[in-house]
């Protein structure tokens, strides 16, 4: 059996700034949103939603990694939950911010709920307070960059 990092050692540590990290372009993007001028909106927004997708299709590749790593009832569910995100995702990047990043916004909730009820037995339950600071930025600022796009 394969062990998790856990939250107290120096990966785990790891963990927590990079997943802090991976919220820059978010609140830059959404902030930037609000501060650029209307020529570099679209720019902006594009970035914006185009990182918001990268990250739905990574919550849904790490369902992958744990269908591959456990044999479970839960192996079908994480196989197929791992393509979804990526597929809405893409339907998303290809409307127009102000409906794109809602969705997207949607995409990244939902992937924490997935998250919320697989985790657990896949023994990630430690790092659902982490989970759910960064789904809570990263839906607040898709959300705040719709209002603005």
């Amino acid at each position: 059996m394969v062990m998790s990092i856990q939250a107290d050692t120096p990966q785990g540590r790891w963990v927590h700034r990079l997943g802090y990290a991976g919220l820059i372009p978010f609140v830059a993007g959404a902030a930037l949103l609000y501060l650029v001028t209307e020529d570099v909106l679209p720019l902006v927004s594009i970035a914006l939603t185009a990182y918001a997708a990268v990250i739905a299709s990574f919550l849904g590749g790490i369902h992958w990694g744990l269908a591959l790593r456990e044999n479970s009832a839960q192996r079908t569910v994480h196989l197929i939950w791992g393509v979804i995100p990526s597929l809405l995702a893409w339907v998303a990047v290809v409307m127009p911010a102000y409906a794109g990043l809602p969705l997207l916004g949607l995409i990244l909730l939902a992937c924490y709920l997935v998250d919320r009820s697989t985790w657990p037995a896949a023994g990630l339950r430690a790092w659902m307070t982490l989970r759910f600071r960064l789904t809570l930025i990263s839906v607040l600022s898709c959300l705040l960059g719709a209002a603005a796009a």
